[in-house]
């Protein structure tokens, strides 16, 4: 599952922060086998502007589930620091720690550089040097001499993220396990899974292709029920898209607000490539998800104005999914 740590109208960071940690221990009971945390900033409904922070309590709170970024967006942050905070969290908890890497910055131009402390132009066009770059410091390769400490013999799991065909052909090139965005590009989504095959090369790493999308996943206890729930999120969707981010509204707040018809076009089309409903539909659509992309894991995400009712469409599909309450599956 992949955890936005969402903030509430109304609510705290602190209190989405500390939802995380429950859901954390809630998920690893129903059997889930990864958690991700995503890096976003300038945001005031995500909290989880700091994954490798985050992890920590997470993988803390935890003893068999795998933590992970989803992700890192590397032009923001020096190598080496990447290297040291995932190096060390390898080491706390080894075995357990994905570092997914993302090229884009998950934020705002301004608030891009703020983050790199720089005025000079923003680029993601020397990513593959800062990837080398941080795949050498686990294995002692960097030529300057530099030991990243203790990322050194503490090497995470490496994945690549991608919304578009990129990153993509770079997983497929460097014969890396891929997630793709379909939570946000689903138009993208069968296009990049092709060329991450075609392009795909073996490594030390993987003999074989393996990828994984990230899909928008709500489940209810009917499909009337998980629309309603469906709609704060979306409305915040629609203000982020309109440069007016802002937390997750309430119901009230989100039944009342003043939507125009090309508002309800956006989120119309914004649900429609998400999976929506009782167990019986949801169960139907993510059946069809993994049919129609061959992926060999699937990565739901889910975003509600109540905890508890995101805790119980983790439920739900964890029942759908058949995993083992009680063990990492």
């Amino acid at each position: 599952m992949l955890d936005l740590a969402p903030v509430a109208s109304g609510s705290t960071e602190t209190t989405a922060l500390r939802n995380s940690l429950d859901l954390a221990r809630a998920v690893e009971r129903l059997g889930y086998h990864r958690y991700w945390v995503a890096e976003h900033h300038n945001m005031p409904g995500i909290a989880s502007s700091a994954p490798a922070v985050l992890l920590a309590h997470i993988a803390m709170v935890t003893e068999r589930l795998r933590v992970g970024s989803g992700g890192v967006m590397l032009p923001n942050h020096a190598p080496l620091i990447v290297a040291e905070q995932f190096g060390m969290l390898e080491a706390l908890h080894p075995g357990r720690v994905d570092l997914g890497i993302g090229r884009a910055p998950g934020t705002d131009q301004v608030t891009a550089r703020a983050l790199r402390r720089t005025e000079g132009p923003l680029s993601a066009d020397d990513f593959p040097q800062q990837l080398t770059e941080l795949a050498n410091y686990f294995t002692g390769r960097d030529a300057r001499g530099v030991t990243a400490v203790p990322a050194l013999g503490n090497q995470p799991a490496l994945w690549l993220l991608g919304s578009s065909g990129y990153s993509a052909q770079v997983a497929g090139y460097l014969g890396l396990p891929f997630a793709f965005a379909h939570h946000f590009s689903s138009e993208n989504t069968l296009p990049a899974l092709a060329l991450y095959r075609e392009r795909f090369q073996p490594s030390a790493v993987l003999s074989e292709p393996y990828a994984m999308i990230a899909a928008s996943v709500l489940c209810a206890e009917d499909d009337a029920t998980a629309w309603e729930l469906a709609q704060p999120a979306a409305l915040q969707f629609l203000q982020l898209r309109k440069g007016n981010p802002g937390r997750i509204p309430t119901p009230a707040e989100t039944a009342a607000f003043a939507y125009t018809d090309l508002d309800r076009l956006f989120i119309e089309e914004r649900l429609a490539n998400q999976v929506i409903g009782g167990p019986e539909t949801v169960r139907k659509g993510l059946a069809e998800l993994v049919s129609a992309t061959g992926v060999q894991e699937l990565m739901i995400t889910t975003n509600v104005f109540h905890h508890a009712d995101r805790l119980r469409s983790y439920e739900h599909v964890a029942e759908i999914a058949g995993l083992r309450a009680g063990a990492a599956a």
